[in-house]
């Protein structure tokens, strides 16, 4: 002990200088320090020379606090989002902490390597997967009659700034937060109510059984109601699809006698009955929707066939070498434009002028109709005819004559596609399903026009090399020669086959740029009529229906032969 303590004794002789406090500090931590380390070699000495355990027992009496473990992951700020493709996307606290482990390494040499770039987002997604799964199976399904049937979307709309389609006037404002206590319930009595998030309650919970949502509220940009409903491969959702389809099937029978009698009406001494039979003329021709009433405070200026205003029309006894051409121009619904120049009959203009006699751009063309009045009278020709069942059977019935004369039996697959896209296309502009050319078109076109432009040159190539086959061959006459011209010929065979794929697709894409073809597959077109033609022209139904219209149409699938006709 006396050698450590000259040297301090030492030292503090050569600081004297030091104020007494400071020196009386030191030498007292240092006395303290070299009493413990006596005392621990003291220890240390009665450690090593207790009794060593037999039979591998290491220890008899082990106590600690164990390990010390990183602190929770704590959520990034509000403000500070996670976008995918531009738009923010909402992760699960999980999630968000693997995305911030990338995110704190982006200015590392390791993010520019493949590998882990390739192991990060491999792990990362399946992460996401089973984050989604977990979500799926406690919110995504229920009992309905004892069984496990599939939720449709279960997610509320999350806040943010309301885009609408078309130029809608409400775009911009700010959709709210849906809150438990904007939500009513639906379920059975007896059954288990699910719980509101911690600190909320239902704004009520009902059981009604004439309906088949699960829960609704009312959003409040346009005070529409929303719901959460089965999803499209459910039961129910399949038998009532299937009663719309039989509806519209049911008005081909009658359709003649309906549209004799609108004819007739034309010249009906009741102006009543005028408007009517021209405004169902147009519902018939044209698939125009009714045109429902609008809601107290909207302020969308859309309108259907009842609601046309005389600003809607212009009448051209003679247009582009045409006669009696109505153009139409209006909102329709969801704010597309509806523009469309038609021929009509001569008595349906004469009709037309007579309702715009007298009136303002502001007044109703049809001011002696509503959409209720036409609905009873439609009810009246046929039991469950409304509008929407006419512009169903137009679209179906269009999709089938159009099958009928565009598809060659003896086409590949893709020209097959083509003539279908075709035939669907059709629908689409009848319904006036119209969309905005996508931003990424011009892009994807050039991609699609240099891989023909590839093709092309394979083709010419692959015909030089046929070329000097068959020289080859005539000229060496052995079967060498002979396998080597036929593998040429096949390879010429394979590869303008891809050419007139790759032809097709570019085709198909540039006529269906402004065209939306899944609204009138998904609402209006008889998918029977679909799986029939696939049956018949040996086309895979994956090619015409993907995986969520497959399990929605699945009683369609299961239902249709190949000599089905709507």
């Amino acid at each position: 002990m006396l050698k450590h303590v000259l040297p301090l004794a030492a030292w503090a002789s050569s600081h004297a200088h030091l104020p007494p406090a400071s020196l009386r500090g030191f030498l007292t931590f240092n006395a303290m320090r070299l009493h413990a380390a006596g005392r621990n070699a003291k220890t240390a000495k009665i450690r090593w020379e207790e009794e060593q355990h037999a039979n591998g027992v290491k220890w008899q009496q082990l106590e600690h606090r164990g390990p010390y473990f990183a602190p929770p992951y704590e959520r990034l700020p509000r403000g500070v989002c996670f976008y995918y493709n531009g738009k923010p996307m909402k992760l699960s606290p999980a999630t968000e902490e693997i995305a911030t482990f990338y995110a704190k390494m982006l200015d590392h040499d390791y993010t520019r390597k493949a590998i882990f770039k390739k192991n990060f987002f491999c792990d990362w997604t399946e992460k996401l997967k089973k984050e989604a799964e977990r979500i799926q199976e406690e919110y995504g399904y229920c009992i309905i009659d004892g069984h496990r049937e599939k939720i449709g979307n279960f997610k509320t709309e999350p806040p943010g700034l309301f885009r609408g389609r078309g130029d809608h006037p409400k775009m911009g404002m700010v959709k709210k937060r849906i809150m438990p206590e904007d939500v009513i319930i639906n379920c059975s009595k007896g059954s288990k109510i699910p719980k509101p998030p911690p600190g909320h309650k239902w704004k009520e919970v009902r059981s009604d059984n004439s309906v088949t949502w699960l829960a609704s509220w009312t959003e409040n940009i346009n005070g529409a109601i929303k719901y959460i409903m089965l999803n499209p491969s459910s039961k129910l959702k399949g038998e009532k699809d299937w009663q719309k389809y039989e509806i519209a099937r049911c008005l081909k029978g009658v359709v003649g006698k309906i549209r004799a009698q609108y004819r007739a009406d034309w010249k009906s001494k009741e102006m009543k009955k005028r408007q009517r039979s021209v405004a169902l003329y147009f519902i018939d021709k044209l698939a125009l929707r009714a045109g429902n009433e609008k809601e107290e405070g909207e302020t969308a200026d859309t309108v259907g066939c009842c609601s046309l205003r005389v600003e809607h029309l212009r009448l051209h006894p003679r247009m582009d070498g045409k006669e009696n051409v109505v153009e139409f121009d209006f909102l329709g619904k969801d704010c597309i434009r509806y523009y469309n120049q038609v021929p009509v009959e001569k008595q349906v203009f004469k009709n037309l002028q007579l309702f715009m006699e007298n009136k303002g751009p502001g007044d109703d063309l049809f001011d002696r109709l509503s959409t209720s009045t036409l609905n009873k009278h439609l009810q009246d020709l046929m039991e469950g005819l409304t509008a929407k069942v006419f512009r169903t059977y137009n679209a179906s019935i269009t999709l089938q004559e159009q099958l009928d004369a565009l598809t060659n039996e003896d086409d590949n697959v893709a020209a097959k596609l083509l003539s279908y896209n075709r035939a669907n296309r059709a629908v689409a502009i009848l319904c006036n399903h119209q969309r905005a050319t996508p931003k990424t078109f011009e892009k994807s076109m050039q991609n699609l026009q240099a891989k023909i432009n590839v093709k092309r040159d394979q083709l010419c190539d692959a015909k030089l090399e046929l070329k000097r086959a068959k020289a080859d061959c005539k000229s060496k006459r052995d079967l060498k020669s002979k396998a080597t011209l036929e593998k040429k010929q096949k390879h010429i065979e394979k590869l303008e086959e891809q050419l007139e794929k790759l032809v097709l697709q570019a085709t198909d894409k540039e006529e269906n740029k402004q065209i939306a073809l899944g609204t009138s597959k998904l609402n209006y077109l008889d998918p029977r009529i679909s799986v029939a033609w696939c049956k018949r022209f040996c086309v895979p139904i994956e090619k015409i229906f993907n995986k969520t219209q497959r399990e929605k149409f699945a009683w369609a699938i299961d239902m249709a032969d190949e000599d089905f006709v709507f």
